[in-house]
């Protein structure tokens, strides 16, 4: 059997056309979809970067591999048994290998977050180029187009190919964002609320969307300097769509290598990403720094010739560390103990499976929270609220407020009770399940929270040297004096 694991930094799935988007973002995504099974709701159980694929390649949630934020305590991943040789918990990769599996992955993802855990267990490593990451798609190309013209027609291997392109900068040529010009933006948000999040003094709001980044560096082609009306969340918005537009066109080169090999109809394909991008949801924009709705929700299409329904989709709520599961049984392998996901094998089939009551998800980034999701509520618990201004319990109403504008927290007493019990006894059943008395989420904050390096005296300094004194001021006031 041939994997293709196509791995999309930043997407959206609401940005597919797949999934029900006017523009035409994803043409031969949404052929692969419409051969196979499309998941609705998936979701990445640890955002963002780091503690996603630290999940993908262990199998694990982030409180059980431990690397729940970039670096420092709580961000360093837990080698199960003092190694990666376990037998109860393996990586991913290190299992497939075992059962005679060729796993090779295209991504720099381990060097630009020096990640090093990343790169145990594959048998090919390419980082192809010294960028650190935000290669454009063409670049990946570059070099996963050869090795598949050489090694294409092999069996059993695990092809793992990362883009870029929906993550910013945008870089690509900008006609894949002009493409878009007389095509409508999202309605959310719409001018009132853009104004209102204007007074937002939060790094990545509408004032400081790049709050971090060299501006004489950003492509103005394919991103605006700041929110400041529709007409800039619109160009934006463009810069996003293009930049899936132009990844996707590079996955039609991946289809039109193997078509000429003659082994197109033989080939698996499971395309998810590591998380989304919020695009002024809780006043955000272009960042993926909570555990929200739009960070955590991403997609999944898995195409298995002679196994997948054509055209399926399922409503279950599921992990990205289920696709690890999944895969395991494909291949006839028992799941190991340690892992925490579940397959959905029988979803693939387009059979009935047995669906989870709710999930519980976690970041450990920008703001220190755990959101836990039914197929009506989305409750978050913020531990340390980092560089946002968040309520220390929300709860949206997805049913009647899809865009999470409104916390009913004070309403609906008996679901924060529910949600809170579901919580606890979600972090108490994986502590015991570890073995580890200290749960990564309360390093972070015994350490200085999200703070200990969020906003840097340089950040606010490059704000003054680009002559956003007012951004630079208000970054200052709201962080002075606070731990």
């Amino acid at each position: 059997m041939r994997i293709i694991y196509l791995d999309i930094d930043s997407i959206r799935p609401d940005h597919m056309g797949c999934y029900g988007y006017s523009r035409n973002t994803t043409p031969n995504l949404d052929k692969i979809a419409s051969q196979g099974v499309r998941f609705n709701h998936t979701y990445c159980a640890a955002s963002p970067c780091v503690p996603s694929r630290a999940s993908f390649v262990s199998g694990r949630f982030g409180m059980n591999h431990g690397a729940l934020t970039h670096w420092g305590p709580g961000g360093q991943f837990h080698y199960p048994e003092g190694d990666f040789h376990s037998k109860e918990v393996p990586f991913f990769t290190r299992y497939l290998r075992e059962a005679d599996y060729r796993t090779i992955t295209f991504s720099s993802f381990g060097d630009r977050h020096h990640a090093w855990w990343y790169f145990a267990g594959w048998n090919e490593v390419h980082t192809h180029t010294l960028k650190g990451g935000n290669e454009d798609a063409h670049e990946v190309n570059a070099a996963v187009l050869p090795w598949i013209k050489q090694n294409g027609k092999e069996d059993n291997y695990f092809l793992h190919i990362q883009y870029w392109d929906p993550h910013s900068k945008y870089t690509y040529p900008p006609k894949y964002a002009e493409q878009f010009a007389d095509k409508p933006a999202p309605d959310f948000p719409d001018e009132e609320t853009i104004q209102r999040h204007r007074k937002d003094s939060h790094p990545r709001s509408a004032t400081f969307l790049h709050w971090s980044d060299d501006f004489s560096k950003i492509p103005q082609e394919t991103m605006p300097l700041e929110i400041a009306s529709r007409n800039d969340y619109r160009k934006l918005i463009d810069g996003f769509d293009g930049g899936i537009s132009y990844m996707d066109a590079c996955v039609g080169e991946i289809v039109d290598a193997y078509r000429e090999l003659g082994i197109e109809d033989e080939i698996c394909f499971i395309i998810s990403a590591d998380h989304a991008e919020s695009f002024g949801e809780q006043g955000i924009y272009l960042e993926h720094g909570m555990a929200t709705e739009s960070v955590h929700h991403i997609p999944l299409i898995v195409k298995i010739p002679g196994v997948t329904k054509p055209g399926h989709v399922n409503d279950d709520l599921i992990y990205n560390v289920d696709v690890m599961a999944s895969v395991a049984e494909l291949l006839g392998l028992a799941k190991p103990s340690g892992w925490d996901g579940k397959s959905f094998l029988p979803a693939l089939r387009g059979e009935e499976m047995e669906g989870r009551e709710y999930i519980v998800l976690e970041h450990g980034l920008y703001a220190c929270q755990r959101a836990v999701r039914d197929q009506r509520w989305y409750y978050i618990r913020t531990y340390h609220e980092g560089m946002y201004e968040f309520d220390e319990v929300v709860l949206y109403d997805l049913q009647n407020d899809p865009n999470q504008t409104v916390s009913v927290a004070e309403e609906y007493p008996e679901i924060i009770q529910l949600m809170e019990e579901r919580l606890e006894r979600w972090v108490t059943e994986n502590l015991n399940k570890t073995g580890r008395t200290i749960d990564p989420m309360q390093e972070i904050i015994r350490t200085g929270g999200p703070f200990r390096y969020m906003l840097p005296e340089q950040w606010v300094g490059r704000l003054e040297r680009a002559g956003w004194n007012k951004q630079a001021d208000a970054l200052k006031m709201k962080y002075s004096g606070r731990e």
